[in-house]
């Protein structure tokens, strides 16, 4: 895939009508449906004061949960426009329906300098099915695409791909970024590259781990997943995360490595708990020799001085997946650890959206990182090699 797209510097947006995709699905109080957290309400300002201020007519649009059956009013963006109006400090007009006559009216009275939200896309049933008439519709309001938001990408929706072929598509500032280092990582790395990949479970990681031993210098296992390929390995693994139908798979990954040239580090020890707990009692044991009713929380304090190291002269770290539970304080060192390693390295450092993102902000290094992505199925994907749609669709530079 091509990570060099044309952005919204790249065309002249001046009177234009813009139909801005971006990643409103925040985070809501289960009962006042108030905002958590205004995160990704706040990524996206760059791309639209930029257009604001360069007189384009905003018309954002964004999914925000998984409505089942058409318009919900628990799941409208209208929280989300008052938020939106607040951190711009001007009015963001909130549209009744995503393409019917309310959309289309305020659509065409819309004025440069101004801004309009879409109600909720998958309020309409052919947004997750990128149905080419509501794709149609969508582009009808508009004179432009621009993409911003990366952590929908991954999918083939009417919203995030199908619009671009109604519609000149280029990317706003915060996908910009993800494929600028996220790209630049795979593409073309700043050596040594070293991957540190955690989290429950080989399986969810199989395509991640195949990419990147075609590309990676040195690649970290933790986590849950370690203890399949402990298991692998002819190890004791008592009550650990052991994903059975995975050992096979696990050993011909350390044959591949070894093969390649690429050095694949597991855990030489492990802190195990008798429950999965946070008040579980601990002990640390050599890596395979966990006991029955014992199972593996997080990396042992030797295994945390092997990564430590492997990362200190890196090029380029991507994380993604934390070391144990980090959850639990008792069960966090390991991924605190190698937090702490990134923080004083010099190399460019990357993290995984999803838990790595979440363990990173958790623990207060989130700004000692070179980035972390918006985007957890997403960045997930693009390490995998995969062709992202939401970017496939946008114009090459």
């Amino acid at each position: 895939m091509n990570y060099n797209k044309k952005t919204v510097r790249d065309v002249d947006c001046s009177q234009k009508k813009v139909l801005l995709r971006c990643d409103f699905n925040v985070p809501q109080d289960k009962e006042t449906g108030a905002i958590t957290s205004d995160k990704r309400i706040v990524a996206a300002l760059p791309t639209i004061q930029y257009l604001l201020e360069n007189n384009a007519a905003v018309i954002a649009c964004s999914h925000l949960g998984k409505p089942k059956n058409g318009p919900d009013p628990k799941l409208s963006l209208a929280p989300v426009a008052k938020r939106l109006s607040e951190l711009l400090g001007k009015d963001v007009i909130m549209a009744a329906d995503t393409v019917g006559p309310d959309a289309q009216a305020k659509a065409a009275a819309l004025k440069p300098g101004e801004i309009m939200l879409l109600e909720n896309t998958r309020f309409e049933k052919g947004e997750t099915k990128n149905d080419p008439e509501l794709a149609k519709a969508m582009a009808s309001m508009a004179e432009l695409y621009v993409s911003d938001a990366f952590g929908a990408v991954h999918r083939a929706h009417a919203s995030t791909a199908g619009v671009a072929d109604y519609l000149p598509a280029v990317s706003g500032f915060l996908i910009q970024k993800e494929l600028d280092f996220l790209g630049g990582a795979i593409g073309n790395p700043k050596r040594p590259l070293v991957a540190i990949l955690g989290g429950a479970k080989v399986s969810s990681k199989i395509g991640v781990i195949n990419n990147l031993l075609e590309i990676a210098d040195t690649i970290i296992i933790g986590g849950g997943m370690s203890y399949t390929f402990s298991a692998a390995q002819g190890g004791k693994v008592g009550d650990s995360l052991l994903e059975s139908d995975w050992l096979d798979y696990s050993k011909d990954m350390i044959a591949k490595a070894a093969e390649k040239g690429v050095k694949f580090l597991l855990p030489v020890d492990s802190v195990c708990g008798d429950k999965f707990a946070p008040d579980a009692q601990s002990q640390v044991v050599k890596a395979g020799e966990i006991p029955d009713g014992w199972q593996g929380l997080d990396i042992g304090p030797e295994t945390v001085k092997l990564y430590c190291d492997a990362v200190a002269d890196a090029g380029t770290v991507i994380w993604n997946g934390p070391m144990g539970v980090f959850e639990f304080p008792a069960f966090a060192k390991g991924t605190e650890a190698v937090a702490d390693a990134l923080s004083k390295t010099s190399a460019i450092t990357i993290i995984g959206g999803g838990d790595s993102a979440a363990a990173v902000e958790q623990l207060g290094y989130a700004d000692k990182m070179s980035h972390i992505s918006t985007g957890g199925g997403a960045s997930l994907e693009f390490l995998e090699g995969k062709n992202l749609p939401g970017v496939a669709c946008l114009l090459d530079q």
